[in-house]
C-alpha cells in the first residue's frame, strides 16, 4: 500500500509492506529504490523482506521531481537499449537529491517508520540498491541512536574523494553493514571498495565488503537486463542474515 509522508519539500508516497500473515508488532526498515523508482519489483523486494517478520517502508525519495506514477519507467528495462533510456531519464533526479536534501528527508522517513502501528520499538534497519545504498548508509550514520543494521548492494559513489561521501560519516555509525557490490562497477570501483573497507575498519564497525563476482550493476532488479540471479539470491540471503541477527536477536 502506498501512504503520504510530510517530507522537507512537500508530501513524498511511500510504499508500506507488511508481512502476509498478519500480527506484529514487527522490526521496521527503510528500502531504498535504485534510480528508477518505485515500481512492482521494488514492491515485490519490499514483501519478501518483509514475508521474512518486518514492516518495510519504501519512500519515494524523488518526490521533488514527481509523483511515484509520473516517474515511473515506461519503456522496458529488460533490454539493454531500454534499460539505457531509462537510466538516461532517471539521472537528473539523481543529481537534484543532493545530500543535505537527502539527510532532510532522511529525518521524515525514519520518524514515519518508526510511528507506523504496527512497527516494534526498538533498532530499525535500513538497506538501499544503486544510488539507495548511499541513502542507507547515509541514514545509519545520520541515526545512529537507532540504525542497528545497514545494508548496500550495487551501490554507487560510496566513497568518492568529495567532502560529503557518504563512508566519511561512518566515525558516528553503530550499525552493523553488508555491501553487495557489482563485478567491475564503474560507479564503485576497486579502489573505492578499498577505500570503503579502509572507512569500516577505521570505525571499528563491524561489516562485510565483498564483490559479487560475474554480477553487473543493478544485478537485484529483476525488471531489467542487469538482473543476475545468483548474486540476487546471494544478497537476500545475507540482507536477511544480516536483519535477523541485529533486529531479532
Amino acid at each position: 500500500m502506498l501512504i503520504g509522508i510530510p517530507a522537507a519539500e512537500g508530501t513524498a508516497e511511500a510504499l508500506v509492506a507488511r508481512p502476509s500473515s498478519g500480527g506484529g508488532p514487527f522490526p521496521g526498515a527503510i528500502l531504498y529504490m535504485d534510480a528508477f523508482g518505485l515500481r512492482p519489483r521494488i514492491g515485490d523486494m519490499a514483501q519478501r523482506v518483509a514475508d521474512w517478520g518486518y514492516v518495510v517502508l519504501a519512500p519515494n525519495v524523488f518526490y521533488r521531481d514527481g509523483t511515484v506514477a509520473e516517474l515511473a519507467p515506461k519503456g522496458d528495462m529488460t533490454t539493454p537499449e531500454g534499460r539505457q533510456a531509462a537510466g538516461q531519464a532517471a539521472f537528473p533526479r539523481i543529481g537534484h537529491l543532493t545530500a543535505d536534501k537527502a539527510l532532510a528527508d532522511i529525518d521524515a522517513w525514519v520518524s514515519a517508520l518508526t510511528a507506523l502501528d504496527d512497527v516494534a520499538p526498538g533498532p530499525i534497519g535500513t538497506f538501499g540498491y544503486c544510488m539507495g545504498a548511499r541513502l542507507a548508509v547515509r541514514t545509519a550514520t545520520a541515526h545512529p541512536e537507532v540504525v542497528a543494521a545497514c545494508g548496500g548492494f550495487h551501490g554507487g559513489g560510496l566513497a568518492t574523494d568529495e567532502p560529503d561521501s557518504p563512508h566519511r560519516g561512518l566515525g558516528s555509525a553503530r550499525a552493523e553493514f553488508v555491501f553487495g557490490h557489482a563485478d567491475h562497477d564503474r560507479s564503485m570501483d576497486a579502489d573505492a571498495v578499498a577505500r570503503l573497507g579502509k572507512a569500516l575498519k577505521a570505525a571499528g564497525l563491524k561489516a562485510s565488503n565483498e564483490v559479487y563476482r560475474g554480477a553487473s550493476h543493478g544485478y537485484s532488479m529483476a525488471d531489467t537486463s542487469a538482473f543476475h540471479v545468483g548474486a540476487t539470491e546471494r544478497h537476500f540471503r545475507e540482507l536477511r542474515a544480516l536483519l535477523d541477527r541485529t533486529l531479532k536477536g
